[in-house]
């Protein structure tokens, strides 16, 4: 505690302190001066002081002298007026809301992005959360149908708990990019935030639910949602891990991504759509969605100072008190 105080010290007059040198010439002066003025007494033998030890009073001779040379160097500290600073910063956030809209239908298991493609997307947008602290963020999956894993949040520890959570095969299969998209905009309806944004992320082609894409689209457009889109997959085909009685087996399996759809989807609501083929594109991905959404924030910054040289003047002060109490007591003469 005490050095975390001391660390927190600076200096008013930082020049006083060269003062401070004067104390160890002052102690080897006095040595000095000792040393040239000892007084000497001739014995015929020094056989009688051969056990002779000196006292502990004896050992302690110069400790007032040592006292007062301390008490000159709290002083001179006190005089170069120390002060300790407090620093802050009040943070002003204009953040955005956002919604990760995720599909976890069966094909996100295609190892063309690795390990397979919903690890790819569960790791890339943990990191992609953990660059964006000003913002509220949620979380929606969909495949055969929607549902929301994590309302929009400020916590992003929970957030990352319940991405990590995510798995193919948890909802009902199929291919609900409309009913995904409709979900993440109905999340951000009422919100407040200067900016309201979908990150939507599908492998396939829309083939289930009541609400077509582009319909999700005018909605987001309605809400002033901007959307994201991006397609996850290789061009051609991927390959996909099938369950036989002889364990694993992989065939190739055509990606077949509705990129039509989900351009006109981020044209209307004024996104952007990307194509990721790979796992080091999809994170180049995010990373430019990132930088196109950026979170406004004011800092002000400011600092109090406090004096601090009290404790050093009563320091002082102290010292001199006990080098004279001991000098005129203890060491007022020697047996």
């Amino acid at each position: 505690m005490i050095q975390q105080w001391w660390n927190e010290i600076t200096f008013y007059y930082p020049y006083v302190l060269w003062a401070l040198i004067g104390l160890p010439l002052a102690l080897i002066v006095f040595f000095i001066a000792n040393a040239k003025f000892k007084t000497e007494i001739t014995f015929s033998s020094i056989h009688l002081f051969s056990n002779y030890r000196p006292t502990i009073k004896q050992r302690l001779l110069l400790l007032p002298f040592i006292f007062k040379l301390l008490a000159i160097g709290a002083i001179i500290i006190a005089l170069a007026r120390p002060q300790s600073s407090y620093k802050g910063r009040d943070v002003t956030t204009e953040g955005i809301d956002l919604i990760l809209a995720i599909d976890v239908s069966a094909s996100m298991l295609a190892e063309d992005l690795k390990p397979n493609r919903i690890e790819a997307a569960k790791k890339v947008a943990i990191e992609f959360i953990d660059a964006r602290p000003n913002d509220r963020i949620g979380l929606v999956i969909f495949s055969g149908e929607s549902f929301t894993q994590c309302p929009i949040t400020s916590d992003h520890a929970v957030l990352k708990n319940l991405f990590a959570a995510i798995e193919s095969g948890s909802l009902a299969d199929g291919t609900a990019i409309g009913e995904g998209l409709a979900t993440a905009v109905n999340r951000l309806r009422t919100s407040k935030a200067k900016s309201k944004v979908v990150v939507l992320l599908t492998d396939g082609v829309n083939n289930i639910g009541d609400i077509t894409p582009i319909t999700a689209g005018e909605i987001a457009k309605a809400y002033n949602v901007r959307v994201y889109t991006v397609g996850a997959g290789s061009k051609g085909t991927a390959p996909y891990p099938f369950k036989t009685p002889f364990g694993i087996q992989y065939q190739q399996v055509p990606v077949d991504i509705d990129e039509g759809v989900l351009k006109q989807i981020a044209a209307d609501t004024g996104g952007k759509y990307f194509r990721a083929t790979n796992a080091t594109k999809l994170k180049e991905v995010y990373a430019e969605i990132d930088k196109l959404e950026k979170t406004k924030v004011n800092i002000k910054e400011y600092s109090n100072k406090n004096e601090e040289f009290l404790p050093f003047a009563l320091l002082a002060i102290a010292l001199v008190v006990l080098a004279f109490i001991l000098q005129f007591t203890l060491f007022k003469s020697l047996p």
